[in-house]
C-alpha cells in the first residue's frame, strides 16, 4: 500500500506514493521519521536519498528527516530531537515546561532532551542533552511527544536554577497555575533524595500551601510581613468585580484593608484601568487598597511595613508591629516599635 504525501510544511501540494507505513509513522511524529523507521516500513535507502535530493524531504539530524520542505514546525523540531537521541529519550526542562503550558512557546529556542545516564547521544544542532538515571521514572506514561511529567519538569528546572529566588519561583508558579499541587510535588521530591537546594524547595512548598503564588508574594512574606511582625491576612480571596471574579493577594478582613502586589514590569493601559476600577469599587465598600510593586517590596520593605502597620492601626488593629533591626528606618513618625529583645529578624529566606 502507498499513500500520498503533502509537499511543504504548510500542507501545500501533494506528491505521490509514500509507503503507507511510513506515512502513518510520520503523521504520528509531526511528520518526522528516522532512516531506520522508514526502511523498516518498506522504503529503500535509494528511495530515501531520492526524497532528500528532490527537496521533498529534509535532513534535520543524522538519520532523522522531516517529510516535508520549508521551515520546520516547532513540534517537528521536538520530535526530531527525541528521535535523534538514544531510544527512550524524552523532552525535558524548558521544552517539557513549554509542552505542559508552564512556559510560552519558545519559537526557535533550543530543544532539551533527557537520555539515560551511561548512554551517549550524538551531538545535534540546537539540542541540549541532559543525562539522568531517572528517565523511566520521570517519563509521562501517555503524552506525545515523549516528555517528563509536569512535577518532574518543575523540580528539574528548580534544581537547575542558580539562585534561590529562581528555584522558588518555579515551585510557586507551577502551583499557582493549578496544574499541580504542593502535595504532588512533595511526593516526587521524596523519590529524589539527592536534590540540590532541598530545604529551600521544601520551604517554598510550605509557602504554596498557605496561598503564596509568586516570588513577589514570597518576598512580601519574608521581607515585609514576618520581619516586622505584621499580622497574617487572608491570601488569594476570591471576590466578584462587576461581571467577573478576581483574587485579592492579601485581605485583612476585620480591618477592611487589601494589599495588592503587582509584579508586572509594564502596566498595559487596559490593565491599569481595570486595577483602578477595582480599587474604586473596593473604596465604595469601605475598603482601603494598598498596592506595591516588586521594587517596593525588595528595595524599601521597611517603609512598606510601616505604611501597612499605620493603615491597620487606623482601622482598629490593636497589635504592635516592630522594626526588623537597628537599621530599619521606615520614616518618622513611625508606628513600628523597636525589635523584640533588641534582636534582629532576617528580612529574607534562603
Amino acid at each position: 500500500m502507498v499513500a500520498r504525501e503533502s509537499g511543504g510544511g504548510d500542507g501545500g501540494s501533494v506528491t505521490p506514493l509514500l509507503p503507507q507505513g511510513v506515512a502513518r509513522l510520520a503523521r504520528g511524529q509531526a511528520r518526522v521519521i528516522t532512516r531506520a523507521q522508514a526502511m523498516a516500513a518498506g522504503m529503500t535507502r535509494h528511495a530515501i536519498y531520492a526524497k532528500l535530493a528532490s527537496g521533498r524531504w529534509q535532513r534535520v539530524h543524522s538519520g532523522v528527516y522531516a517529510t516535508y520542505s520549508g521551515p520546520l514546525a516547532r513540534e517537528s523540531q521536538m520530535w526530531a530531537a527525541v528521535l535523534g537521541s538514544r531510544p527512550g529519550a524524552v523532552l525535558c526542562h524548558q521544552t517539557a515546561a513549554e509542552l505542559h503550558g508552564l512556559l510560552d512557546p519558545a519559537k526557535g529556542g533550543v530543544i532539551h532532551v533527557m537520555v539515560a545516564r551511561g548512554h551517549a547521544a550524538a551531538p545535534m544542532r540546537r539540542v541540549v542533552v541532559h543525562y539522568s538515571r531517572r528517565v523511566d521514572a520521570a517519563r509521562h506514561p501517555a503524552l506525545k511527544p515523549p516528555r517528563t511529567r509536569l512535577e518532574e519538569t518543575v523540580l528539574d528546572l528548580a534544581e537547575a536554577e542558580r539562585t534561590a529566588n529562581g528555584a522558588i519561583a518555579w515551585i510557586l508558579d507551577a502551583c499557582a497555575s493549578r496544574r499541580t499541587t504542593p502535595e504532588r510535588l512533595l511526593a516526587v521530591m521524596d523519590a529524589r533524595p539527592r536534590m540540590r537546594c532541598r530545604k529551600i524547595l521544601l520551604a517554598a512548598l510550605g509557602d504554596a500551601r498557605i496561598g503564596i503564588q509568586s516570588i513577589l508574594e514570597h518576598g512580601y512574606l519574608y521581607r515585609v510581613q514576618l520581619p516586622h511582625g505584621l499580622p497574617d491576612g487572608r491570601r488569594q480571596r476570591r471576590t466578584r468585580s462587576g461581571t467577573s471574579y478576581r483574587y485579592e493577594d492579601i485581605r485583612y478582613e476585620e480591618y477592611g484593608v487589601i494589599v495588592e502586589l503587582d509584579g508586572r514590569q509594564a502596566h498595559p493601559e487596559g490593565q491599569r484601568w481595570r486595577d483602578t476600577r477595582r480599587d474604586n469599587s473596593s473604596a465604595v465598600k469601605g475598603l482601603i487598597t494598598l498596592r506595591y510593586t516588586y521594587a517596593d517590596v525588595t528595595e524599601r520593605p521597611c517603609e512598606v511595613a510601616d505604611e501597612i502597620a499605620r493603615t491597620l492601626r487606623g482601622r482598629g488593629y490593636p497589635g504592635v508591629a516592630h522594626r526588623c533591626g537597628s537599621s530599619c528606618a521606615p520614616g518618622e513618625p513611625t508606628v513600628l516599635a523597636s525589635p523584640p529583645d533588641g534582636g534582629r529578624v532576617s528580612k529574607a529566606a534562603g
